[in-house]
């Protein structure tokens, strides 16, 4: 009784299967930041983040229908569409404005936040059929291995664009745009690497590959606490 009700409601639980490991990074990366941001932003940038999804998807569905699924090609258009998309929406809705934000670290709690949104979407469509075929325990197991996966990749994709920001916060805008395009550069090439060693299933590469972003986020989270004390030493260079 209880599992056909699930079955007609398959986007409920995904949902909430989807968000619960969400919630749990974004109260971890929250910690981080000694001033609060506007809990309106927040919920916006994440919001943002899960309407990336909804856009995302169909061009990807492109490029799949033009190029197939297994090419290196693909997988880089993939993860170009889905770090562009991520960064576009909390552009327009946080980063841009200034009295948001207001100092180094807030760049990347909200592209943080952004990406936690797209992941939270993202596992909820991957899941659905899984609820809907009344597999419930593969669903929490996938849950639980797309919180380690997808949610880390996600997160240290946006936070490399957010820490580039970070670190061109005091200069130029000329040099806040090369920052900022390198710091997207970076995230599309990380992406697209992860992708293509998880889908070689190779069991060396995916614990590598998992090994990798792990470690990758114990260096996000020094390089955050250098941005904390960064502090500009020309202010004559802002924009």
């Amino acid at each position: 009784m209880f599992l056909s009700q699930i079955q007609q409601y398959p986007f409920v639980l995904s949902f909430i299967v989807g968000i619960v490991p969400a919630m749990i990074w974004l109260w971890f990366w929250l910690k981080e930041d000694r001033h609060h941001e506007p809990a309106k932003m927040l919920t916006l940038s994440f919001l943002g983040g899960m309407l990336a999804v909804v856009v995302v998807l169909p061009l990807q569905k492109i490029v799949y229908n033009e190029l197939g699924g297994d090419g290196s090609l693909s997988f880089a258009l993939w993860a170009s569409l889905e770090e562009i998309a991520k960064f576009i929406f909390v552009y327009f809705i946080a980063l841009r404005n200034k009295k948001v934000t207001d100092e180094p670290i807030d760049d990347i709690i909200y592209l943080i936040v952004s990406a936690l949104g797209f992941v939270t979407l993202e596992n909820t469509l991957f899941l659905m059929d899984l609820v809907r075929n009344g597999d419930l325990v593969n669903t929490i197991i996938h849950g639980n291995l797309r919180f380690i996966g997808a949610s880390l990749l996600h997160t240290m994709s946006s936070a490399t664009i957010g820490i580039c920001m970070a670190l061109a916060f005091y200069k130029s805008k000329k040099q806040k745009i090369l920052y900022t395009l390198s710091g997207i550069i970076i995230a599309i090439v990380l992406h697209t690497a992860f992708n293509l060693f998880i889908i070689s299933q190779s069991e060396g590469n995916i614990f590598f590959v998992f090994g990798a972003v792990w470690l990758s986020i114990v260096i996000l989270l020094l390089l955050l606490e250098k941005i904390k004390h960064i502090r500009t030493n020309n202010l004559n260079f802002q924009n």
